[in-house]
């Protein structure tokens, strides 16, 4: 008796669950917007000197506040172009900080979209993340010089938000005269 009650309620709610299904409204589609986000153009790429006087800012500014920080400077591809890790920084930080670095150049945007697009529960752009090796945490940020993209600074050793203090730091030095 126990055994076809059982198996009357799962015919039911075999055919019940696809009604429930078809009930439901279908989600609206997405807005188109006009103009492509994030479309900054490329520049010539950050040299040296102003990779170098980035990670002297951002260190300055992290030995200020007594954080131990990893910083890492790319080209709009993603190359390290200069990297510097501050006395007693954890290890981890080192690869960290070129990854974030290279979210930022990688996806001419800051990092913290990324990590904004985890937390919103739709994160259609981490699927392009492995393809070069971003993160997606704040701590990188575009560096946009001349309304062209010339790098991007990565900052890794602290929570993120302490993180990207440091690279703003780092960014400032350059875009600000």
């Amino acid at each position: 008796m126990h055994a076809r009650l059982a198996f009357a309620l799962i015919g039911i709610s075999l055919f019940a669950a696809p009604a429930v299904h078809a009930q439901q409204a279908p989600a609206a589609p997405a807005a188109i917007p006009d103009a492509m986000p994030f479309d900054i153009p490329y520049g010539t790429p950050i040299t040296l000197e102003q990779a170098q006087k980035a990670i002297t800012a951002a260190a300055a500014e992290a030995n200020k506040r007594k954080w131990r920080m990893s910083i890492a400077v790319v080209d709009p591809s993603g190359n390290l172009i200069a990297h510097a890790t501050l006395d007693g920084t954890q290890y981890a930080s080192i690869p960290i900080s070129q990854a974030k670095a290279r979210a930022a150049a990688g996806l001419r945007r800051p990092s913290k979209v990324l990590q904004d697009v985890i937390n919103s529960g739709t994160p259609s752009l981490l699927s392009l993340l492995p393809l070069f090796g971003g993160a997606a945490s704040e701590g990188g940020l575009p560096i946009v010089v001349d309304g062209k993209l010339i790098g991007a600074i990565g900052v890794s050793g602290g929570l993120s938000v302490q993180d990207g203090v440091i690279a703003k730091a780092g960014l400032d030095a350059i875009t600000t005269q």
